[in-house]
């Protein structure tokens, strides 16, 4: 799929400008797959996507946690505040995450505290295509990982989310 905008047409702040939010809080992932480009690898989702992605997976891990850490809850403060991100605002009112019930949304906390106290990162899950009641099922059956396991679910993750976001530009 094609991206609309022809990314390696683009002048580097340019290009920053489009995708330096596509890794939330990231703008390092957009600047090393335009430092990485090879001439139009740039300008298809899948190619920028790839990009994108191997910059992370080569990242080391401290900067990868940092990517980790800079996602923000799920139906936790950051929502309530009004702090997320466009994108992240859509994804989660699209899981239906702006319309919990109470229950729901103290479960959330519950389990947003839980997983930060075991990993010491937030739960990161691609939320297109899911519900409310899927991510909580998630939510409780990932608690079960190790810390290996889910910091390698985590980058999946993120990486599905970038996909996403990407798709999305490319429908505009």
């Amino acid at each position: 799929m094609m991206l609309q905008d022809c990314p390696s047409a683009l002048e580097r702040d340019r290009f920053l400008a489009l995708y330096g939010g596509i890794y939330e809080h990231s703008r390092w992932v957009a600047e090393a797959a335009w430092d990485g480009r090879d001439g139009t690898s740039l300008d298809t989702v899948e190619g920028l996507h790839r990009a994108m992605a191997h910059a992370v997976d080569v990242a080391g891990e401290e900067k990868q946690e940092r990517l980790i850490c800079a996602h923000p809850d799920l139906a936790g403060k950051a929502a309530i505040k009004g702090e997320l991100t466009a994108e992240s605002k859509a994804e989660q009112s699209g899981a239906g995450l702006d319309a919990c019930t109470p229950d729901e949304f103290e479960e959330f906390q519950r389990l947003n505290k839980a997983y930060k106290n075991k990993f010491g990162f937030p739960f990161i899950i691609a939320v297109k295509g899911h519900n409310r009641h899927s991510i909580l099922a998630a939510f409780e059956a990932r608690l079960n990982h190790d810390r290996e396991r889910e910091f390698k679910t985590a980058l999946a993750e993120i990486h599905k989310i970038a996909r996403f976001r990407l798709e999305a530009l490319a429908a505009l």
